[in-house]
């Protein structure tokens, strides 16, 4: 019997099969760009290989994106939670509306994003330059609740009153939790709104006070060339997780496309391209 991380990437593929992937009169399933032979032809190779039944209909694209950042959210949680042995604590993990444009202030490292919102709506030329650098609204926020003093104390008396008095960590220093990832979900990877997740990355790094959350791409689009524009690079995005990375491996093998395979291995290679499976335990480092 597989292990558990296997039997729920399995899951996860069946859900998507039933609830995202449609085919339409050609054949082609809904997140390849039919205008793109290849991304036609890999794309029909990885829904082949994926086990499950595709359900008859249609699936309106905005409701496509949602459906897929539930997926993930629900694969997330299940695998995720199976990991107190390696990360314990009390840990918590939503969707964000796209209409809630300071939810990241809800969160230790970015506290200060309300004032500073606050200040920009009484000032005019201060709203101007700021611009809107310091709003990001991802799709998925996971978060650590800081531990009250008889959890640190447990073992042994670690904390008291005569120091300790700044950590995060530590929930007489601070109530708000510790954001401890900020997940982006790119069902395809097609216009420059898709790119709106490297300007988010960025503006976390650039507005945090403290540390620095996972930055993490979640997609299920099937042309290398494209995930590569989100991919590579460095210092903004921890790395890209692909839906079915070894389905897509095997499928751009199969189709004998040799710039694809090439740019799949430089990605993989370099550690900026992995697999949904490989998320939850990334998460947990």
């Amino acid at each position: 019997m597989s292990a558990y991380f296997s039997q729920s990437r399995k899951k996860f593929h069946a859900d998507v099969l039933v609830g995202l992937i449609r085919f339409n009169s050609q054949g082609v399933p809904n997140f390849a760009d039919t205008s793109s032979k290849a991304s036609s032809n890999i794309a029909k190779r990885i829904v082949g290989k994926m086990e499950g039944e595709v359900s008859i209909g249609r699936v309106a694209g905005q409701t496509s994106g949602k459906l897929f950042e539930d997926l993930v959210l629900e694969f997330i949680q299940n695998c995720f939670g199976r990991l107190g042995n390696l990360r314990p604590g009390t840990w918590g993990i939503k969707k964000i509306s796209s209409r809630d444009r300071l939810s990241i202030a809800q969160f230790e490292q970015y506290a200060h994003l309300v004032v500073l919102d606050e200040a920009a709506r009484s000032n005019p030329a201060l709203a101007a330059a700021l611009g809107s650098d310091y709003t990001i609204t991802p799709d998925i926020l996971m978060f650590r609740v800081p531990e009250p003093d008889d959890r640190i104390n447990e073992i042994s008396d670690l904390v008291d009153d005569e120091s300790v008095t700044y950590a995060i960590l530590r929930q007489k220093n601070s109530g708000a939790s510790i954001l401890h990832a900020s997940i982006s979900c790119k069902w395809t990877i097609r216009s420059d709104r898709s790119q709106n997740c490297r300007t988010e990355a960025l503006n976390l790094i650039r507005n945090r006070k403290g540390k620095l959350p996972h930055i993490i791409v979640v997609t299920a689009e099937p042309l290398p060339s494209r995930i590569a524009s989100i991919a590579l690079g460095t210092g903004d995005i921890d790395c890209v997780y692909h839906l079915a990375l070894y389905e897509l491996i095997a499928a751009v093998r199969e189709a004998d496309l040799e710039d694809a395979g090439e740019m799949l291995r430089i990605m993989v290679e370099g550690k900026r391209l992995r697999d949904i499976s490989d998320l939850p335990l990334d998460l947990a480092t």
